[in-house]
């Protein structure tokens, strides 16, 4: 986001074309060999109409976006002009509503490029899309980088007479234009942009590492016998040859989709201890010398502290805080602490639950991090009698999404009109489109569904790989109405007389993302740059997506969802409860495990010392086993020092909290569940970045948000009674 946007120099290079600015003066535009693409030849042009994915290829769109690109930048050196000749007043219309209504045709023709990518990987690769997302990257970054444009708005800004949207929309662009270094002076500056380049070499050096580490890794496994429990995908993700994957032999790998399952499914303690060392001790020293992050870490580390500095900030966390809903790291720190204290005593009775279980399968040692996972699948099962694969005949796809798409009729006053194939230009013949209708009639925003993996063409990064894409955000300036693309990787219908049926994990994925898309498709904010997710709070925006899910852990929703492929009927009263009693296994150990990972965050990017002794020094208060002397994860943990969640991996948590303590207002209040469905689509879905996320949550609950209902969710405490009367 905007702290690691690097500085870049307003020489910009696109194609066979060159822009020459000369800074206090003006500017010479050198036409191209070739004329530029127009909207008749190149269809990514055609922004103002829904995109016709089979006109586009990479070199559609890299010449596409070079075009839109250099209209930006001229767009943003005439308002410059504009501002230092003093042509027409310095209104919020007049600068900001200019540069919402500029960026809107290359933030609309960039949400098609992320979607060709993702669905169409053999016509888009990493390679095309990564260069086309930095001349995208280069031209958005442009407006930060301008003083008149930042002077403006700071004048702006001090207005009394902007609402609130419009105020959230002037603090982005100030917050992210003081972090991209604007207020720094020359030699400052120059520092500041040789500190983020350092930053960006260490972080792609850091990747690499953990990439060659994990691919050095594989054995083969021979025997049957171990493979015996293992499900069919994990076999035929393992298989040498695909054709024999239920003979084999078998590849174990370190790769997410593999390594998990087969923790799992193993049933060697000396395979799963092998597995899982080698998981953990990725680019470290215990591999080799040269593939070791170790110094990389603290170089890491010691960048983000620099460039923090540079802005004024004590350390790289509190740098953080900026762009997130807790606004401070003790706020943070409360969070952790609060739900540390009941998640650790479910904890320890769930290990101990868990260890007399395997002692009395013939396990005699003591359980280790390697076990966990093996032993928590067998006393699952024995619990709660069900097998997921199982689950899945009681999902089919048609069903669930129907079943979702009614819920949120009734619960948003909402309607869902699908488009007939053929009307709609998609990129394949099972993507479905949806027009969403508002209980007056008027039409208020568009979604396609991708729902099938295609192995060789679709994108898949781990094993639930799925995606809600912005393709188009809500822009009064631009005359936009939201359009957004979600793509999942479900298995197809295996037969023609079979639907495609969901795992409960693929379900919970779906409502998941489809939460995700409502706030971006409901958004009533009329700025481009505040609109559905756009600048919501990190912390903040993953809350809708979690509160969607968690209908899923009411009965009433499991029967309505449910639905047998061949009898129709739906799933048992007791099989719906095994169902939400197994949600909650282990969840003490699953809540500790995160919220090491959280305060490992905050500690590495607020303190200095060396950061194996900070792990050392964090791991017994959360973790029930004594540290692997070969366990050195933050080695490899790429979301932490290399990804942009450095400081911020705790989001999901908080996210988790707001969406379990909005939740529980529709259990406990005397309203109808449509009157609260009403009010949260009025708040969360219609507000989106275009208001604070604590004053939306006041606005929805009426105070500040509790851990409580997490504790609740998880089943860490008894959930309170309340009256709730239920009307139609």
């Amino acid at each position: 986001m905007a702290a690691g946007m690097l500085a870049s120099s307003r020489l910009l290079r696109c194609s066979s074309y060159f822009m020459h600015f000369r800074p206090r003066t003006t500017y010479v535009v050198l036409l191209p060999e070739n004329p530029l693409d127009t909207e008749e030849d190149n269809a990514l042009l055609r922004t103002e109409s829904l995109p016709q994915f089979d006109q586009l290829n990479a070199e559609k769109c890299w010449t596409g976006i070079g075009k839109l690109a250099l209209d930006y930048e001229s767009g943003v050196w005439a308002l410059e002009d504009g501002i230092k000749d003093q042509r027409e007043p310095a209104t919020f219309d007049n600068i900001v509503g200019k540069l919402d209504q500029l960026e809107a045709p290359m933030n609309t023709a960039w949400g098609a490029i992320k979607t060709l990518y993702t669905v169409k990987n053999n016509v888009m690769n990493s390679s095309s899309y990564l260069k086309i997302h930095e001349r995208a990257r280069k031209a958005r970054v442009h407006k930060f980088q301008s003083r008149p444009i930042y002077d403006a708005c700071k004048n702006i800004y001090s207005n009394s007479d902007l609402d609130e949207a419009q105020r959230r929309v002037v603090r982005k662009f100030l917050l992210e234009a003081r972090l991209n270094g604007i207020e720094l002076p020359y030699e400052k500056a120059t520092i500041f942009a040789t500190t983020l380049r350092k930053l960006e070499h260490e972080k792609s050096v850091f990747k690499k590492k953990v990439i060659e580490s994990t691919n050095r890794f594989s054995y083969n496994l021979q025997d049957p016998s171990v493979v015996r429990d293992f499900p069919e995908s994990l076999l035929k993700s393992m298989a040498v040859e695909g054709a024999d994957f239920k003979r084999g032999p078998w590849t174990v790998t370190l790769q997410p989709h593999v390594y998990n399952s087969f923790l799992e499914h193993c049933p060697l303690t000396e395979l799963r201890r092998n597995t899982y060392r080698a998981f953990n001790m990725k680019a470290s020293n215990h591999i080799s010398h040269e593939l070791s992050n170790s110094v990389h870490i603290e170089e890491i580390r010691s960048l983000r502290k620099d460039q923090a500095q540079l802005l004024g900030y004590e350390n790289f966390g509190q740098m953080s805080m900026e762009t997130k809903m807790a606004g401070s790291v003790e706020n943070v720190m409360s969070m952790i602490t609060s739900l540390l204290a009941k998640a650790k005593k479910s904890q320890e009775k769930e290990i101990s639950s868990l260890q007399d279980f395997a002692e009395s399968r013939g396990f005699d040692l003591q359980l280790e991090a390697w076990d966990i996972d093996y032993w928590r699948r067998k006393q699952k099962r024995q619990l709660f009698n069900f097998e997921e694969q199982q689950l899945r005949e009681y999902f089919p796809l048609e069903h669930v999404l129907v079943s979702l798409l009614e819920m949120c009729s009734e619960l948003f006053d909402i309607s869902f009109e699908e488009i007939r194939e053929g009307e709609v230009s998609t990129w394949h013949p099972d993507v479905r489109f949806f027009n969403i209708i508002d209980n007056c009639g008027e039409y208020l925003a568009s979604f396609y569904i991708d729902p099938y993996q295609r192995p060789g063409e679709k994108l898949r990064t781990q094993q639930d790989s799925a995606w809600s894409l912005c393709l188009r955000s809500r822009s009064l300036a631009a005359h936009a109405l939201p359009v957004s693309s979600l793509v999942f990787n479900f298995t197809p219908p295996a037969s023609p007389e079979q639907p495609a049926l969901l795992t409960f994990a693929e379900v919970s994925l779906l409502f998941r993302k489809f939460g995700s898309a409502l706030q971006h498709l409901l958004t009533t904010v009329p700025y481009g740059e505040a609109s559905g997710v756009t600048n919501i709070e990190w912390d903040a925006v993953e809350l809708c997506s979690y509160f969607m899910q968690n209908w899923l852990y009411e009965p009433a929703t499991l029967q309505r969802v449910s639905q047998h492929y061949e009898s129709g009927l739906p799933l048992s009263g007791s099989s719906i409860q095994e169902l939400i009693a197994s949600h909650k296994h282990l969840a003490g150990y699953d809540l500790c495990s995160e919220l090491y990972l959280a305060h490992l965050d905050i500690e590495l990017n607020t303190r200095n010392e060396f950061w194996l002794d900070i792990i050392r020094e964090l791991w017994p208060s959360y973790r029930p086993f004594v540290l692997d002397k070969y366990d050195v994860h933050p080695c490899s943990n790429t979301s932490i020092m290399a990804d942009v969640w450095a400081a911020a991996y705790y989001s999901n948590l908080w996210s988790r909290m707001l969406a379990a303590d909005v939740f529980q207002a529709f259990k406990e209040s005397n309203e109808s569940v449509s009157e609260v469905g009403v009010r949260f689509r009025s708040t969360f879905l219609s507000l989106g970045g275009g208001c604070h996320p604590s004053e939306v949550f006041r606005a929805f609950r009426g105070r500040d948000p509790s851990p409580e209902a997490l504790h609740q969710l998880c089943g860490l405490s008894q959930r309170k009674h309340h009256s709730h009367t239920e009307k139609s």
